[in-house]
């Protein structure tokens, strides 16, 4: 447990220029609250950000719009062309579509959307910010991930959740705080309908504290897990493999 004490210790580090960069860090570590991405030439500044958002924004909400301000026309970034089991998939209009979850969790369970649509639902409006400009806003429907994770008993040593899209090079990574948190959802509806593909459908993560690419299409498998080290390069997930940061908090 961290004291009061300690956290605005660690918060007062994180103005104090360069130097408190470096004692920001040295903290971060010790408390764990180091990204998977840490290394390297922006690995301080990484951990810098992490740590005070943590420590500053641990519980706070993503903003939450009114019905009026859904976009008329939001846009579907381009996505690679679809393989064969997907358009399957497709064409039996997703029913077989499974979503697994396994790791550190008491009972590996393997759920249909139609399962998923009989665990506690929820709704947001929120917006998926794009750094790239592809932003909109709209109406999120679907199951909180804390709602699976409590059917499949997550184990107290999990620290992250690892979400991997059809395409198993499409994976990304949220720590417990994300993963536990009342806005990150299991989506497989959008503005009244069903999630249509172009968005992510049929199952989509949305992480509304976070920049749009944390929100995976297409959604198979969940794993909780201890460590990061070992899965891909280390880093949390395939962004910062491309060049993005592995914490992406708005």
């Amino acid at each position: 447990m961290i004291s009061r004490r300690k956290m605005m210790t660690m918060g007062a580090a994180g103005v104090a220029g360069i130097a408190g960069v470096a004692v920001a860090d040295r903290l971060a570590r010790r408390y764990g609250l180091v990204p998977p991405d840490s290394g390297g030439l922006y690995g301080p500044g990484e951990t810098l950000n992490y740590a005070s958002q943590r420590l500053l924004t641990r519980h706070s909400l993503a903003r939450e719009f009114p019905r009026s301000m859904i976009s008329k026309t939001p846009f579907a970034n381009e996505v690679a062309p679809f393989k064969d089991d997907f358009k399957a998939h497709m064409a039996a209009g997703f029913t077989d579509w499974k979503l697994t979850v396994d790791g550190m969790v008491a009972h590996p369970i393997s759920l249909s959307l139609a399962d998923l649509k009989t665990l506690p639902m929820r709704s947001q409006i929120t917006e998926v910010a794009c750094e790239e400009g592809w932003s909109y806003i709209a109406e999120w429907i679907g199951t909180p991930l804390h709602e699976v994770l409590k059917a499949a008993g997550v184990l107290p040593q999990a620290r992250f959740v690892v979400y991997r899209s059809m395409d198993t090079d499409w994976w990304d990574s949220v720590d417990m705080a994300d993963a536990l948190h009342s806005q990150t959802l299991l989506t497989y509806a959008m503005n009244g309908g069903d999630l249509p593909v172009g968005f992510g459908g049929p199952l989509r993560l949305r992480v509304p504290r976070q920049l749009g690419y944390k929100s995976v299409k297409f959604l198979t498998h969940i794993t909780a897990t201890d460590s990061l080290k070992k899965i891909g390069k280390g880093l949390g997930s395939a962004s910062p493999e491309g060049g993005y940061a592995w914490y992406a908090g708005i």
